[in-house]
């Protein structure tokens, strides 16, 4: 049974897993990265446990941050999306990240998020004004244990505009916006206009795996306001709750300091790590830390990766030399690592020390190859 942070997942059936993926407006970073390679581990983790696992990763092809830069770059918002996915899948490809069940695109996703608002609307969680839907946010923030000033400036990050005078309440999200010439907009019953961000991956996810999850993964960075309003509205629809049974919220990655971001001009780039370096240092690299724990990035972290990951080798190899086999005690010992909250360490340290199968179960589990 996998445990993550303090909740256990025991499964009668399959898992289902939703992962929030990328808004296709720029290359792939190690920010990115890291989610995605750390969600990767818990299926493979899962599934050497024998769990079918079932995994949903959304693309947010919708997005006035994709819509601006296609529009910088001269080309229609979803012309310039698909080029970006295909750069975003041959690096997951590259990093042996294991293909998703299912890839929901959230432009072809809009008559759910249509119904998800009329959903909302007549359950009076939700309600109209000026051709915009907004979900009724009170107590979302305390939910997610956060001051009204802290959750006001992280709605602003994040271009939910809590100072709109159309809001009862700084803390209503559109669940559905009005689109102004130029901009993707879709028709509805309150006029063309498109869907909001929490929205869309509500939507994807409910109409991907209904009222429940069993684990969902993301960036830290978006436990509020994105997953926190993602939930509130599909428990708001459903009534089930909790939407997700446990959350990998993956720490950010950092460069001196600030938070790896275009915004910030400090991107590393996942491509260029790969050119000059083995996927397996590099994948090494972006778990050489604990899931949940924020990380700094140096220039000489991946040598250091490459490093670690010859010893691995060698001590995967050493009944080639003629050593005994590791006693499957070893083996067993960093698989329970793994299950008891993704402990890369631990296995990894057990894995050096033992030597052998032990080795190369967890070169395998993590793919390290």
């Amino acid at each position: 049974m996998l445990t993550i942070g303090t909740t256990s997942l025991p499964v009668v059936g399959r898992a289902r897993m939703y992962v929030c993926g990328i808004t296709p407006y720029d290359t792939t970073h190690l920010g990115h990265a890291r989610t995605f390679v750390w969600a990767d581990v818990a299926v493979r983790v899962l599934r050497h446990a024998g769990v079918p696992v079932e995994v949903c990763r959304n693309v947010t092809d919708v997005d006035d941050v994709l819509t601006s830069a296609a529009r910088r770059a001269g080309s229609p918002y979803d012309s310039f999306a698909a080029v970006q996915q295909f750069y975003f899948d041959r690096d997951m490809a590259a990093l042996h990240v294991h293909p998703v069940t299912y890839e929901p695109r959230a432009h072809t996703y809009v008559p759910q998020v249509v119904a998800l608002a009329r959903a909302l609307l007549e359950l009076g969680h939700a309600y109209e004004r000026e051709g915009a839907v907004y979900f009724r946010g009170a107590g979302v923030r305390e939910r997610a244990g956060l001051d009204a000033e802290e959750a006001a400036r992280l709605l602003s990050e994040f271009g939910d505009h809590p100072d709109d005078q159309d809001r009862d309440d700084p803390a209503d999200v559109a669940v559905w916006r009005p689109s102004a010439k130029g901009e993707p907009g879709w028709p509805s019953e309150w006029g063309d206009g498109r869907p909001g961000w929490h929205a869309e991956c509500a939507a994807m996810a409910l109409t991907t795996f209904g009222p429940a999850l069993d684990l969902h993964a993301g960036g830290a960075d978006l436990r509020f306001p994105h997953h926190a309003y993602e939930a509130a509205m599909a428990e708001a629809v459903t009534g089930v709750r909790p939407f997700a049974r446990a959350w990998l919220h993956v720490g950010v990655v950092r460069v001196d300091g600030a938070k790896m971001a275009k915004s910030a001009g400090n991107l590393v780039f996942t491509a260029d790590l790969l050119r000059h370096h083995p996927v397996g240092a590099v994948r090494l690299l972006l778990l050489g830390h604990p899931w949940a724990a924020d990380w700094d990035y140096r220039p000489g972290d991946v040598e250091e990766a490459a490093a670690r990951l010859e010893r691995l080798h060698r001590a995967a190899s050493r009944t080639a030399a003629g050593r005994p086999a590791a006693p499957a005690a070893g083996e067993q010992a960093a698989v329970r690592a793994l299950l008891d909250d993704l402990d890369v360490a631990t296995a990894l340290a057990i894995a050096e020390e033992e030597g052998g199968q032990a080795a190369r179960t967890v070169i395998a589990l993590l793919a390290l190859g």
